[in-house]
């Protein structure tokens, strides 16, 4: 898990003429950001970020020089190694910890794989995929990573109260 990928961020087009580009950020604002100079195992080198107001930042990259660069590395995603970001205290995670955890109920059940974290504005909310059964497409359901219905979880599984995973 230490060393899989975390995208902190994405390439949303080029600001200016010189090689900048528009971020958007998936982190906590641009302070997520500044610890790192090295993204994408190597590949592109940060020289200077900035707040653009708006909820994004702009960068420059020392291997981007001109718009022409930069446009073409719209859509492109900054990763970092998941060993590289800040230790979490207790009750703590990062979404990339979550995706992929297999789920079981308090009651034992396997309930499937969680897909996806979102936040919605009221806290985060996990996506369970069901298992295929019988040849019927996989179902889903999303459940509040809070005490009362994930009451445990590890980096091996999460555990979902068995009133919060009923059909």
């Amino acid at each position: 898990m230490q060393d899989r990928p975390v995208t902190l961020a994405a390439i949303s087009g080029a600001h200016g003429v010189t090689g900048e580009v528009r971020l958007k950020l998936f982190g906590e604002g641009v302070a997520s950001l500044k610890p790192h100079r090295v993204f994408n195992g190597g590949s592109l080198t940060l020289d200077k970020l900035k707040d653009d107001g708006k909820g994004g930042a702009i960068a420059r990259f020392a291997e981007i020089a001109d718009r022409t660069a930069a446009e073409k590395l719209r859509g492109t995603v900054l990763t970092v190694p998941r060993a590289s970001l800040p230790p979490l205290a207790d009750g703590e995670y990062y979404y990339t910890d979550l995706i992929g955890l297999p789920a079981v109920s308090t009651a034992g059940e396997a309930l499937g794989t969680c897909i996806a974290v979102e936040n919605f504005g009221a806290g985060d909310v996990i996506e369970i995929e069901r298992p295929t059964e019988d040849g019927k497409p996989k179902k889903r359901f999303m459940v509040p990573m809070r005490p009362e219905a994930v009451p445990d979880w590890s980096s091996e599984r999460l555990v979902i109260e068995a009133a919060f995973a009923a059909d």
